[in-house]
């Protein structure tokens, strides 16, 4: 199979919010009177993991990408609390900030986690819901369990945090993005977005500070809420995935009344750089879905 070029565009100037203090960098594309469709990034990206499905979104729908608190362009406050909870409540300010009430809400990894969090939480402020690849209610395969859960633990310990802010984080990203880069699907500019603040001490320092908060268990309070969602939902996962388990994307279809799956073969984790027409394709059918009345 020959490798698929990289597709890039060249978005607008970001647009700057303020969220709990913080500045949040927002890429907006499309007629501005449209619905609203908002695109969140997991990690470690940033808004460009969506390079190839905001194009073709944004002919019909007014799209939203921003750069999440602490990631890309966005500040990366120590001062902040960044655990689960606030995190899905930080979601829904900067949604006031946008002044966005009810969104289309589609979320890749840690993006879809959040996602997820705030349709149970506000189930009023998200129209339509997009799962892929994502932790969601569960959590990871077991040895990337064992490696989130240490790097946790280093950054609850100040004994551990501090000599741990020299080690070549950027570098050790940049190796697992390797393949995605080989094969065609991700460009070096792109990816030097996503980790090359990893490389600064300032970068490292938050990079730990974030993961102090991160907690790797399963959410039970997540999968219990499953069954009452009741806006359309798109379940959109690459079966070659090596962190999370398609048996993540099975369980929130069955489970979530009325989602429809898409499963890709021959795509991983990155699945929207992998197999972007199919997940174009995927989030267009859920736009066109009708949303529950009242």
């Amino acid at each position: 199979m020959t490798a698929q070029r990289p597709r890039t565009y060249d978005p607008p100037r970001p647009r700057t919010v303020t969220v709990d203090g913080a500045r949040v960098a927002c890429w907006e594309s499309g007629p501005p009177g449209a619905e609203p469709v908002v695109l969140l990034h997991g990690y470690p990206a940033d808004h460009q993991c969506w390079r190839h499905q905001v194009p073709p979104l944004s002919e019909r729908y007014r799209v939203v990408t921003p750069d999440l608190l602490g990631w890309g362009a966005s500040d990366r406050p120590l001062h902040l609390s960044f655990d689960y909870g606030t995190e899905v409540a930080r979601l829904g300010r900067l949604l006031d900030a946008l002044g966005l009430d009810s969104v289309n809400l589609a979320g890749h990894d840690y993006g879809g986690f959040l996602a997820l969090g705030l349709a149970q939480t506000h189930p009023a402020r998200v129209r339509r819901l997009a799962i892929l690849n994502s932790r969601a209610h569960a959590t990871f395969t077991r040895r990337w369990y064992a490696v989130f859960s240490l790097v946790g633990l280093v950054g609850r310990t100040p004994a551990l945090r501090s000599p741990a802010t020299r080690l070549p984080y950027a570098a050790l990203h940049r190796r697992a993005f390797a393949p995605l880069v080989r094969a065609g699907h991700l460009d070096p500019r792109v990816l030097d977005g996503y980790v090359g603040w990893m490389a600064t001490p300032e970068g490292r320092r938050w990079l730990l500070h974030y993961f102090g908060d991160y907690r790797t268990p399963a959410r039970p309070e997540l999968r219990r809420g499953l069954g009452d969602i009741a806006c359309p939902t798109a379940v959109v996962w690459g079966r070659a995935d090596p962190y999370l388990s398609p048996a993540i994307a099975t369980g929130l279809a069955a489970s979530v009344p009325g989602a429809e799956l898409t499963l890709l073969d021959g795509a991983g984790h990155w699945v929207m750089d992998e197999r972007p027409d199919a997940v174009t394709a995927a989030l267009g059918r859920l736009l066109e879905r009708t949303t529950p009345i009242g």
